[in-house]
């Protein structure tokens, strides 16, 4: 893996590590709940619909588009997500850490220069993977949002960015 990769992946991990440790132990109610619950256009997402969707277009992007994979991905279905517990969006969450550690331990210097094929359009492959980066950041920010309101302000402890450096 080239050190650019590796440095991909760190990133790709530590997201979805942050969005597992604020799941971790939630009860369904917490998992469900959303702070805005209209049906319209001024609807919120709750922690799993999140969950799900950062963990559907991961796999999107990684598996499908870089990866080659037949097409699976459901995303209407992501954004009707309901969770019984943390442990089954921990467990989709862990299934697609898999799928883009072994995308990524495939490519090549020459692979980063390329482009891929997503919804008819060229994409060059590093914006795919920095859009998985990019996307999967935007809704770790809803979720800690989320969580804090869930919380009555209280935020979840997390690691600074320091603690989180690749080793």
């Amino acid at each position: 893996m080239t050190p650019e990769i590796a440095q991909y992946q760190h990133m790709i991990d530590d997201l979805r590590q942050q969005v597992i440790e604020l799941l971790a132990g939630l009860p369904a109610e917490a998992l469900n709940w959303r702070p805005l619950p209209q049906s319209d256009e001024h609807a919120t997402n709750s922690l799993a619909v999140m969950a799900a969707h950062v963990a559907g277009a991961e796999h999107f992007w990684m598996a499908e588009v870089i990866g080659g994979h037949p097409p699976t991905r459901n995303r209407p279905a992501e954004f009707v997500t309901q969770a019984d517990g943390a442990d089954e969006l921990i467990r989709r969450l862990q299934a697609v850490a898999e799928e883009t550690r072994a995308v990524l331990s495939t490519l090549s210097e020459a692979d980063l220069a390329g482009d891929r094929i997503a919804h008819g359009k060229s994409v060059p492959l590093r914006w795919c993977i920095l859009h998985v980066i990019d996307h999967a950041a935007l809704h770790l920010g809803h979720m800690q949002i989320t969580y804090q309101l869930w919380m009555g302000g209280q935020s979840k402890d997390m690691p600074r960015w320091f603690e989180r450096l690749p080793k």
